[in-house]
């Protein structure tokens, strides 16, 4: 991966072309940040671990007929992907109250909510990533009405099963990030990753709000143990069969 076959360079992953223009490889970096980048430190060991857990996921995903841009793990922190044309949404779906959500509107933190709340958050950081209401939505045509449906669709299935996985593991998924893109044929793919990075996971043999934090949290808001909780997570997750 030589420096001038940088496609992009985010907060979390470095993108790499191959000779192959539809495949592209996934560099995953130990680089942390918070509150749009406003926070910014590292965690040892995160881009292994992101890309272990994320690999796994991605593969128990597509034997439940989700596709997504994963091909295949290379190596501990690089994972190979197909090319997608990201769509510049942030797919959030959320099962218990926490976050923004809380901040917002004072539900008490941990709530169950009543049913998956999904939502749509335009990815423009000079805008710090807006929460979009569906008139917004398709007055910035970042998408179809019918890929909405589609994208709505497909995050509350990604969560039906994410859900029933990480409780396999003894986690509770609070909530979590989805991004997706569109492959050449306009074909809609899951993208990203799926890790503590991106999802809200607590240990459910800790009822302690600290203690039971086993995500990103833990470095937003100067909880310790980060390389830990991490661990903790990619041991659980591998250890699922697929």
């Amino acid at each position: 991966m030589a420096p001038d076959h940088k496609l992009y360079e985010g907060k979390a992953k470095i993108i790499y072309k191959t000779p192959d223009p539809q495949v592209l490889l996934a560099y995953f970096k130990d680089d942390a940040t918070a509150f749009n980048a406003q926070k910014k430190g590292a965690i040892v060991g995160k881009g292994a671990m992101n890309c272990q857990i994320s690999s796994h996921l991605f593969r128990y995903l597509a034997h439940q007929a989700i596709a997504s841009h994963f091909l295949a793990q290379v190596a501990a922190d690089v994972m190979q992907v197909q090319a997608v044309e990201i769509i510049p949404l942030e797919v959030v779906v959320r099962n218990r109250a926490a976050g923004s959500l809380c901040k917002q509107t004072g539900l008490e933190l941990g709530l169950v909510l009543p049913f998956p709340l999904v939502e749509f958050y335009l990815k423009d950081d000079a805008l710090g990533d807006p929460l979009l209401t569906p008139d917004r939505l398709t007055l910035l045509n970042v998408a179809s009405t019918a890929e909405i449906a589609q994208l709505r669709g497909l995050a509350l299935k990604i969560n039906s099963l994410l859900t029933h996985f990480f409780q396999d593991c003894g986690i509770t998924l609070v909530d979590f990030k989805l991004e997706f893109g569109r492959n050449p044929q306009g074909e809609i793919l899951l993208a990203d990753e799926i890790s503590p990075d991106t999802c809200r996971l607590w240990n459910q043999a800790e009822s302690d709000p600290h203690r039971r934090v086993m995500d990103k949290d833990r470095f937003r808001q100067d909880l310790g143990d980060i390389e830990a909780a991490y661990k903790s997570v990619m041991e659980r997750v591998l250890a699922q069969e697929l």
